[in-house]
This record gives C-alpha cells, structure tokens and sequence, in this order.
C-alpha cells in the first residue's frame, strides 16, 4: 500500500466513478481499478460494492476515506515543507581568533550579498579546536591560521599574513629601533590559549633559537592579549590586522622579524571527503578575491635581529 493508492481511491470515492477518476488523476481506468483492487486485497475488506455499474462506497470503505484524507494531507505538508528546505541552501563556517576578528563579519556580509536566502551559521576558535570540528562534521569549511595536523583534511593557503611582536609605546624596546632575539627571555609575555595557531608558531620559532618564554598571561581573545601589552607592558605575538587601530593611535609599537619568520597565510580548511556546495564554492570565491588582508597602518616598526 502507497499514498499513490490513496490518492487513487480518495479519488474515486469522491466521484463514485473510476472512469472520472482516472480522468482527474491522468491515468488510465484499468490503472485506478487496479490500485482499488490492490487495497481490498492489501486489508482483506471491500471498499466499494460494485450494483448496476455503479459504485457505492461501503462503511469500511468511508472509515479508509476519513484517514486516507488525514494521511494524504499530512504527506503533502511534508513534502512541501522539506521542499522548502532543500530549497533553502546551508553553511556552517569556521574560524580561527585571528580570522573572526579580522575578516569573518566582512566575509559573511559579502556571502549573504551573493546568497541572500543562505542560511550562514559560524563559530569561532583556536585551530585546535575546529579541525575537531570539521573531523566530526560540525562544520562544513573553516578558515585558519594555524597549522592543521589531520590528513583526512583538505588545506588550502589563500590570504597573506604575518605575525609581529607588539609592545606598549610606554616600552623600552619603542624606543629602540633594533632589538636582538636574546633579549626577548628576560620579557614578560601574554600569549593565546594552547591550542592556537599563533602560539604555535612562535613557540616553535622560540624552541629553535633555544629562548625561553616567560608568559604571566593566557587569553583566548585578542583584546584580551592588547590589554595586557598595553596596561600591563607585556611583550605579544599577534597578527599586523588586529593591532591596527591601536598603532594608528600610537598606543602599540610594533617589531617586525628581520628575516620574515613569522610569516604565513590564512588557509580555507574543509574535509577531503566533503561534497563542495554551491555555497562553499562562493565563499571560497570570496576569500580568493581578497588576495590579500585589508590592513591600513601608517608606522614606522622596529625590527627584531636574529
């Protein structure tokens, strides 16, 4: 028994006729007395008794005719609903501390310029944190700027970054126009939460100069790492787009690498087995069209000697 089989006999129950009723529903007469035929048999009972070539439904037959309607109803609801869904595109993006504050509302805004009916859901967290989650399927695309460990995911290098050393304009190494890396173990740094992209980076650039990290603080945010350099005069790595304001305002100085070691990319992340939607497509569009991070800074940094 189907909803076609339904459809059919809710047909002809309303026009007492198979003829009519397959002439309602575009199907052949031997077609509807087929499905009726199929029902009786399928409950065992008779739904129409057939006198001078007339139909007249029977009592069993009106009960099947109350549901039936009820359950044709609700499958239609169903269909139209799912429809509509379907319809309706989805995306759950992911990015990492430095993304979100750099780039992540422009990004979405341009997305939903391009997709006005998308339905855009995002998060934000240390690289760590979403690969777990495009491995477990809580997002289907991420943009990063860490390493990302897993083989099962797809990474792939887009927008130029760079990372530098921060301190306050209170600071003696503002003051200074060069700054030797030896120096940096007797400072006092706030640094990202374990995990994150930024940490890992200079960390590993510390181990291989053999210099330890003193850190007295630990945020998740960037804010929170600004606060600290600029009221607290610790020393910071953090990516040139989140300090622009406060440099503009000659509150950060900033301290580039001699030798650019502290450059990399921002890398659209997504898993190798991932079906790329249309929307994943677009936004991928997007990113690339920005070639590289709009930053604005007038300044003049100083620079760390290896």
């Amino acid at each position: 028994m189907t909803i076609r089989h339904l459809r059919i006999f809710i047909e002809v129950a309303k026009s007492g006729n198979m003829s009519k009723a397959a002439e309602r529903l575009f199907i052949s007469q031997p077609t509807v007395s087929q499905a009726i035929s199929e029902l009786e048999e399928y409950y065992g009972v008779l739904l129409f008794e057939r006198l001078n070539r007339r139909l007249y439904i029977t009592e069993i037959g009106k009960k099947l005719f109350f549901y039936a309607k009820k359950i044709v109803k609700e499958f239609d609801d169903l269909e139209e609903r799912m429809g509509n869904m379907t319809r309706i595109e989805s995306i759950r993006i992911g990015a990492t501390v430095s993304v979100g504050d750099c780039l992540l509302s422009d990004i979405i805004s341009r997305l939903k310029e391009a997709n006005p009916k998308a339905e855009i859901y995002s998060y934000v967290g240390n690289t760590e944190i979403i690969e777990a989650k495009l491995l477990n399927n809580q997002l289907d695309i991420a943009i990063v700027e860490g390493k990302v460990k897993s083989p099962d995911l797809i990474v792939r290098p887009e927008l130029k970054d760079y990372l530098v050393l921060v301190c306050s304009t209170d600071h003696a190494f503002a003051k200074r126009r060069t700054i030797k890396v030896e120096e940096l173990a007797n400072e006092s740094f706030a640094m990202r939460e374990k995990g994150s992209g930024t940490r890992e980076l200079f960390e590993e650039y510390m181990r291989k100069k053999d210099i330890p990290i003193k850190i007295v603080f630990e945020g998740n945010t960037p804010e929170s790492i600004k606060k600290e350099v600029i009221k607290n005069n610790c020393l910071a790595v953090i990516s040139i787009c989140l300090v622009e304001e406060e440099v503009n305002n000659s509150i950060i100085h900033v301290i580039e690498s001699e030798k650019n070691s502290w450059d990399r990319h921002f890398s659209i992340v997504y898993h190798k087995d991932k079906v790329l939607t249309n929307l994943m497509k677009s936004l991928i569009k997007i990113i690339r069209a920005y070639e590289d991070i709009p930053i604005t800074i007038d300044y003049k940094p100083g620079i760390l000697i290896e």
